[in-house]
């Protein structure tokens, strides 16, 4: 039995290790979450800047090329460690229709392949997608062709992906190591995991692509019985850790402005339950019904989520509003540390 403090303490000192390299830190995380929006920068990049030294926005994308990363799903789009990302594929699916054969041809001939390139040599026919909007033929079969292995992402083009031929591929695991290996991975990056959480996100793969393997419950449970896992129960809950982690230290009387897919706060139930109020990504909610606002950083202070911060840059200088869930936190160090993690944030972006 441990305490719901102990846990929030050890999901802060396991997510934000020391900074060290670029590549370091994709390793040791294995997947960083990816997305478009800059408010003040994507995603991928302030969850990076806490993780890294001397980070600065857009160093992913800029040295990408260089890096044993592939862009991918695991749980989500993102950045992937080459070493896990072995373990996605191959991806059972059909056969490419008319247009990913065309795509396929193209891109091999041409080497790389801007989307707008192949839009001019194909066509920018719209088809209906998933959500029941539109969107261009060419995008729908680019994303096809990458989900299943047959394209990767060479590059990004001030935030496009610019694709390319598929690696050769290596032999794949036998599927029991291959589904083993991503259940470490999820556990790796997002301990403690809520165990029914875990299990959500085991059986998709499972019931998809490792249909033999059987139900996630008995394959998760098969994995903490030989010692792979361990499980720790708080506040009537489970909680899946590696095993053999140890207790975290007191964390440091630091402020850090989380990106709202930083994997300390991704899980929303963990998040509510471990610091008490319930915090949401607005940036799709109407602006008359934001609560926090459009791109809202929970702001972490030690290891209690007290707030969150809206960062925006007007006329090159970086400007931080910040809000409370009680009072603000009084005394010099409170507002010391405050202010240290706003400079962070504009040398991260290059703003005064």
């Amino acid at each position: 039995m441990a305490e719901l403090k102990e846990l929030k303490a050890l999901a802060v000192a396991r997510s934000l290790f020391a900074a060290g390299t670029l590549q370091q830190a994709v390793d040791r995380l294995g997947f960083v979450q990816a997305d478009p929006i800059r408010a003040p920068a994507r995603a991928q990049d302030l969850i990076l800047r806490h993780r890294v030294a001397g980070y600065k926005a857009g160093d992913l994308e800029r040295l990408y090329p260089v890096l044993d990363v592939e862009e991918d799903y695991l749980y989500a789009y993102g950045f992937v460690a080459r070493g896990l990302w072995r373990l996605l594929h191959p991806r059972r699916s059909g056969m490419p229709g008319a247009l990913e054969k065309k795509i396929l041809e193209a891109v091999r001939e041409l080497g790389e392949a801007h989307p707008a390139a192949l839009e001019a040599r194909l066509g920018a026919r719209r088809v209906t997608n998933a959500w029941g909007g539109k969107s261009k033929a060419t995008t729908q079969a680019l994303d096809w062709l990458h989900y299943r292995g047959l394209l990767r992402v060479a590059r990004r083009d001030n935030g496009v992906r610019v694709f390319a031929p598929a690696r050769p591929a290596p032999e794949p695991s036998p599927p029991r190591e291959r589904m083993r290996g991503r259940v470490l991975a999820l556990v790796n990056i997002l301990a403690p995991v809520p165990l029914r959480q875990l299990r959500a996100m085991a059986a998709r793969p499972l019931n998809r692509y490792f249909p033999g393997l059987g139900a996630a419950p008995a394959f998760l449970g098969a994995m903490i019985k030989e010692g792979e896992l361990a499980v720790v129960r708080a506040g009537g809950e489970d909680y899946v850790l590696p095993p053999g982690t140890a207790p975290a230290a007191e964390a440091p009387r630091r402020v850090s402005f989380l990106a709202p897919f930083d994997p300390l706060v991704w899980d929303r139930g963990r998040f509510e339950r471990f610091w008490g109020w319930a915090y949401r990504f607005e940036a799709y909610t109407p602006k008359a019904r934001r609560e926090r606002g459009y791109y809202a950083l929970p702001l972490l202070w030690g290891d209690e989520v007290i707030g969150w911060a809206n960062a925006s840059v007007n006329g090159g200088r970086l400007e931080v509003e910040t809000g409370y869930m009680g009072a603000a936190p009084r005394g010099a160090d409170y507002r010391r540390e405050l202010e240290a993690e706003t400079a962070r944030l504009a040398a991260f972006l290059g703003v005064k």
